[in-house]
């Protein structure tokens, strides 16, 4: 959509392909165009953070997406959380509206290299066109992996058995917190470490993104890793005893209108009957019904370091850009920045120029040199986060953040300024 909204918006005509509802995937129920299958969050909006230099950074780039994302904003304490429908839905509309783009309805299985192309399809690529890519980029440089959280119907939670409140804040009503004993969380990880799981297909080469491991996967490395992990107490006390809960399952509003809740953090591997069972023995969901259960499903992303050049096209393949999540980026608006920064490159190589590259210190040139630098290890998806911003140097620690944020503000501004005639 990003990269779309970019080309159109300097006069360029776009044919945007787009195969649902045509052809589906696992994940996706609809036919509309931005839909998110992950979580409706988009992470924090402190801009003392990283999440949030990103935001400020895609502010500045005029991204479709945050302006929408805050048009249909939940409540979510600090983070940027939305209506995942009516996200969709104004999304959808704003490309339909842009006269300048063409949707095509309909599966792209090919990619004419000659002609100048930004694929951006996202975690669930067609089989046809993953086999492509790889053809492209190499099949042994092409992974899989991924799982999603379930949706809670907010009439089945036993509402005396959970209380609201965010972290630090007890006053909060943007989570709703379930909290168990200590002999109700030793319980629970027992039975969901013994309990039947959904099994990868053999071509699927299955790396998962640490910040977004299946439950069972976090409790199967020690008994407190949930404790430790997305089930963390911290900060949270339950206003009927005053006291922090031993664990907690946070859930947070689906959409608007509260008729819905989302488990935080519990994207699960297992069969959706040990969802049932297993969810269940939560005290507050004993009677729970799912609107949609968690599920694993193929997240394509490539090697984009031993794949990419700077500007997302694909080594050897000048007119063809990569965007989104195949790139390595991880998130919501990481992607909607990627998709952005290819759509500039894309533009760059029509106007016969070179993209020049954001500076490291910067949240986006953070993310473009971590998918575009080779390295030693395997490459692995990330996501924002200052581990990969460049280190604003021999600087005592109580200037260090601020030294930091005016550093990312000089280098961004910058780089704003070298693309003439591409903003």
């Amino acid at each position: 959509m990003e990269a779309a909204h970019l080309l159109a918006g300097r006069g360029l005509r776009v044919e945007l392909f787009e195969m649902r509802p045509q052809a589906s995937t696992p994940a996706h129920t609809t036919g509309l165009l931005g839909e998110l299958v992950c979580s409706n969050s988009l992470k924090g909006t402190d801009p003392q953070t990283a999440h949030g230099l990103l935001k400020k950074e895609l502010a500045r780039l005029d991204s479709l997406v945050l302006a929408t994302a805050f048009e249909t904003r939940v409540p979510a304490g600090k983070a940027l959380a939305v209506d995942r429908e009516a996200f969709a839905a104004a999304i959808t509309r704003r490309i339909e509206s842009n006269e300048n783009i063409r949707i095509i309805r309909e599966e792209v299985c090919e990619i004419d290299a000659d002609m100048p192309t930004i694929v951006a399809t996202g975690p669930l690529t067609s089989e046809r066109l993953a086999a492509r890519l790889a053809e492209m980029a190499g099949s042994d440089r092409l992974f899989f992996y991924d799982a999603i959280s379930p949706i809670v119907d907010a009439r089945s939670i036993d509402y005396s058995r959970a209380f609201f409140g965010s972290r630090w804040d007890t006053g909060s009503t943007d989570y709703l917190n379930c909290p168990l004993s200590r002999e109700e969380y030793e319980h629970f990880v027992a039975e969901l470490l013994e309990a039947d799981r959904v099994h990868a297909h053999a071509f699927e080469d299955v790396r998962f993104f640490d910040a977004c491991l299946p439950v069972e996967v976090i409790a199967g490395r020690g008994s407190e890793s949930l404790r430790y992990g997305p089930m963390r107490p911290v900060g949270i006390v339950n206003p009927a005893d005053g006291r922090r809960p031993y664990a907690v399952v946070q859930l947070r509003r689906e959409n608007l209108k509260g008729d819905a809740y989302n488990m935080v953090g519990f994207q699960t591997r297992l069969t959706y009957p040990e969802q049932k069972r297993i969810f269940s023995l939560i005290p507050a969901l004993s009677g729970a019904v799912f609107h949609r259960y968690g599920s694993i499903h193929r997240n394509t992303y490539l090697d984009s370091p031993r794949v990419l050049k700077t500007d997302f096209s694909i080594r050897g393949h000048p007119r063809t850009f990569l965007a989104g999540q195949l790139t390595g980026v991880e998130g919501y608006l990481e992607s909607a920045a990627a998709g952005i920064y290819a759509g500039l490159g894309l533009l760059s190589h029509l106007k016969g120029g070179e993209l020049p590259v954001p500076p490291a210190d910067t949240a986006l040139g953070a993310l473009v040199q971590y998918v575009t630098e080779p390295r030693e290890e395997r490459f692995q998806p990330s996501n924002i986060n200052f581990g990969i911003m460049q280190d604003p140097g021999e600087i005592h620690r109580k200037r260090r953040r601020e030294a930091r944020l005016e550093r990312e503000y000089r280098s961004f501004e910058n780089w704003i300024d070298s693309l003439s005639g591409l903003i």
